[in-house]
């Protein structure tokens, strides 16, 4: 065990802030400053940046590469994912004798990325292809043996499933018993025996050792896609080039942020290039989606994952689920925002929805952790949640308790449909797979940060059980290494653009590339106010008269919120992100706050 006199001293002294955390300075380490300094002065970057990029643990000499990923550097050849080969020989054999092709997909952004990818694809070299995406309500997640037999029925010979399929064993046993060949597409944690393809190509597979299990669905498609590339090009059935797959990068960086995967490596460049893409327009379908969600700026990644992703999700969520997946393969430009319109009403609908529900579970939970506040994971359920909506519901719990949180929709059948969000450390979709190996649950799966499951109303109880005494160890650790880690200390006056734009080079961020957090020390709270949807809107003054904005998302009922609220006129320590706020053609530098602790003398 650390001693108590080997731990550093948290930074301003903050040992427990408004949301139960000290703080600690990232790069409080001599080693990590040294870094900083090698790198501030190797490089000719400014100090912030070269802090931000130790804290990270990004060597010296590798600092070129990390400001400008490049996928031609990082992009791996293909092969080296299982089934790869015989993924591309049976997606070629399916191009060069035009046979139709169904490609059933998933509900939510990745899912609708992935299967506009390929039908992209298909659709440029003159494939026919039917395009399916499950019903949340109906049919579930993953393929279903009636959705199989009528893509059957409609002619089509070979089945590709995208961001789903790796634990199908049923539907796709009944594939092959129509003779309909099977490809798999997938990321999800994958159970000992797969079932029957012709390749199941997951890199999270227990027998694949190419370490891209950090990919979403969609970058697994896009790697299928250079390799049938690679293929068609080798048998003469396209050009030099074929199809451009660089103009597709934008699918692949919407799903890569959306699906919340580690933003390192491959997935850096994929982001950073798909953002680029983006930027030109050129898919009519996302910039009429940019065009309802109000962004007129280039968009960055955490608009995708804030604002395109959510409206994308809506369709599946509480609306028509093919929506999304016609949107980004939508040529029409009225068509397209037609659908974005439709899309942007169903979000502020779900998010209606949303509020009422979060605010019931959160009493409940509450209550519950007030009886006994050590458990390690909540699980929340209700008649009265709409299923679209659980997945949303378990993310808030889970931000606000600190721990993984399932949220359940009880269904007239008798079952309840859950949804889970886990924290760092803590593997939900291992802990599902084995809830469903023991019978608890009927079918489930996921990966280490997400999950599903269906359970047996009866069962919930036991389910909860059998998943805290899972996952009780992997929390325990968690909460006790939560730490509010901080990139340096800045003022009100130090706010500015500059300082936002050095950071943001080292972008992108988001899961496993977390954002830079500056601390402002001793500030005064000058003005604070409720805005918006629970919002808590601030002014932060220095002792030199300074004043900046800053905002704390969803705070308003919560502690963070209640401090500032209460200490108008005082002071306080506050840490948040720096951002550029170019909304409806603003140019502001804003600190979006995570955080603040009480600074009185």
């Amino acid at each position: 065990m650390t001693a108590l006199l080997d731990l550093p001293r948290p930074l301003l002294d903050v040992h427990r802030s408004a949301l139960g955390r000290p703080w600690y300075d990232r790069c409080a380490d001599p080693a990590r400053q040294s870094a900083a300094i090698a790198i501030a002065q190797g490089h000719g970057l400014p100090e912030v940046l070269a802090r931000v990029l130790a804290g990270r643990g990004v060597p010296a000499a590798d600092v070129p590469g990390f400001l400008q990923p490049r996928l031609r550097d990082l992009l791996p050849d293909p092969a080296v994912l299982l089934d790869m080969e015989a993924a591309a020989d049976r997606l070629a054999r399916a191009v060069a004798r035009r046979e139709k092709v169904a490609i059933f997909g998933d509900y939510d952004v990745d899912g609708a990325a992935s299967a506009a990818l390929l039908a992209g694809y298909l659709r440029e070299l003159g494939v026919p292809y039917r395009l399916h995406i499950p019903d949340r309500i109906t049919e579930g997640y993953g393929p279903n043996v009636e959705a199989v037999r009528m893509l059957a029925g409609e002619g089509a010979t070979l089945l590709v499933t995208v961001d789903c399929g790796t634990a199908g064993h049923a539907p796709l046993e009944e594939a092959a018993r129509l003779g309909l060949d099977v490809v798999v597409l997938d990321h999800h944690g994958a159970p000992e025996t797969l079932p029957p393809a012709r390749a199941v190509v997951n890199p999270n597979r227990l027998d694949d050792l190419s370490g891209l299990g950090h990919l979403c669905a969609a970058g697994v498609v896009f790697l299928t896609l250079v390799a049938l590339n690679r293929r068609l090009r080798a048998d003469g059935l396209v050009g030099a080039q074929g199809p451009d797959l660089m103009a597709s990068l934008d699918l692949v960086a919407l799903a890569t942020v959306a699906d919340v995967v580690p933003l390192t490596g491959l997935n850096r460049a994929f982001v950073r290039q798909g953002l680029a893409v983006m930027r030109g327009r050129d898919r009519c379908g996302l910039a009429a989606l940019l065009d309802a969600a109000g962004l007129a700026e280039a968009p960055q990644a955490w608009h995708l994952g804030f604002l395109v992703g959510p409206r994308i999700n809506a369709g599946g969520r509480i609306g028509d689920s093919t929506l999304g997946a016609r949107l980004l393969l939508c040529e029409d430009p009225l068509e397209a925002a037609a659908i974005a319109a439709r899309l942007d009403a169903l979000n502020r609908e779900r998010q209606a929805i949303e509020a009422e529900a979060v605010a019931e579970a959160e009493a409940a939970m509450g209550m519950r952790l007030e009886r006994d506040p050590d458990q390690p994971v909540l699980v929340a359920a209700s008649a009265e949640w709409h299923p679209g909506i659980v997945g949303l519901i378990a993310a808030r719990l889970k931000e606000r308790f600190g721990r993984p949180a399932f949220a359940f929709a009880l269904r007239p059948d008798g079952s309840a449909t859950g949804s889970g969000r886990s924290v760092v450390g803590a593997d939900l979709g291992h802990a599902v797979r084995n809830a469903v190996a023991a019978g608890l649950a009927a079918k489930g799966g996921g990966h280490a940060m997400a999950a599903g499951v269906t359970v047996a109303a009866p069962d919930l109880d036991r389910f909860r059980e059998a998943l805290a005494a899972d996952l009780a160890e992997s929390v325990a650790q968690a909460r006790l290494g939560d730490a509010l880690l901080l990139d340096g200390v800045v003022s009100a006056g130090g706010v500015q653009a500059s300082l936002a734009d050095a950071v943001e080079r080292a972008g992108p961020f988001g899961q496993g590339a977390p954002e830079p957090v500056f601390a402002l020390a001793r500030h005064r709270v000058a003005d604070a106010r409720v805005v918006g949807n629970g919002h808590v809107k601030a002014q932060l003054r220095g002792r030199d008269g300074v004043a900046v904005g800053a905002i704390a998302f969803r705070a308003a009922e919560g502690p963070l919120g209640r401090l500032l609220l209460g200490r108008i006129g005082r002071d306080v320590h506050a840490a948040g992100t720096i951002t550029r706020d170019r909304w409806r053609g603003a140019d502001r530098v804003e600190l979006r706050l995570c955080d603040a602790a009480e600074a009185d003398p």
